[in-house]
């Protein structure tokens, strides 16, 4: 059973900066993807940004230009940098991997963004 286990989030003022961390239980070269979605009370998930084992980044528009993906391999780790934070990124954010037709989630990070 693949774990994935989220740290870094936290309470920070608006304009700050965090870096969400996911690490795997296996290698992240066994994944098809990998990402990030978040969820605010009372509204729908939302995909934040996801990297293929490719390579190939996607991010959504609300944190284009704010967010950058990477990952360890060696550390089995991916990794979700997060610049000038706003208020509405505030949302539990849970890391997911995809491997062939199964999909994996951590419990998810809090983040909380002040204005």
């Amino acid at each position: 059973q693949v774990q994935l286990v989220e740290s870094g989030g936290g309470l920070v003022q608006a304009g700050e900066t965090l870096r969400l961390s996911c690490a795997a239980s296996t290698s992240i070269y066994s994944f098809n993807a990998m990402g990030w979605y978040r969820q605010a009370p009372g509204k729908q998930r939302e995909l934040v940004a996801r990297i293929t084992s490719g390579g190939s980044t996607f991010y959504a528009d609300f944190v284009k230009g704010r967010v950058t993906f990477s990952r360890d391999n060696a550390k089995n780790t991916v990794y979700l940098q997060m610049n000038s934070l706003k208020p509405e990124d505030t949302a539990v954010y849970h890391c997911f991997a995809v491997q062939l037709n199964l999909e994996y989630w951590g419990q998810g990070t809090q983040v909380t963004v002040s204005s």
